[in-house]
């Protein structure tokens, strides 16, 4: 199977199908660590573009 989907129109039936045959290859590790891995690129991006983290409430003693 190629790694990359090649269509002469889009086709979102044949996409959904392309991604899942590729999931389906993945072990239970290796999504995990692609969840991961994505979660972290889309924080960096989030600050990147001036969002940061929201604030947090910390009890006082």
């Amino acid at each position: 199977m190629s790694p990359i989907l090649k269509l002469d129109n889009d086709d979102e039936e044949k996409e959904l199908e392309f991604e899942l045959a590729y999931q389906r290859t993945l072990t239970t590790q290796q999504r995990f660590e692609l969840m991961f891995r994505k979660s972290h690129e889309m924080a960096e991006t989030l600050l990147r573009h001036g969002y940061r983290k929201p604030f947090e409430i910390v009890k006082r003693p």
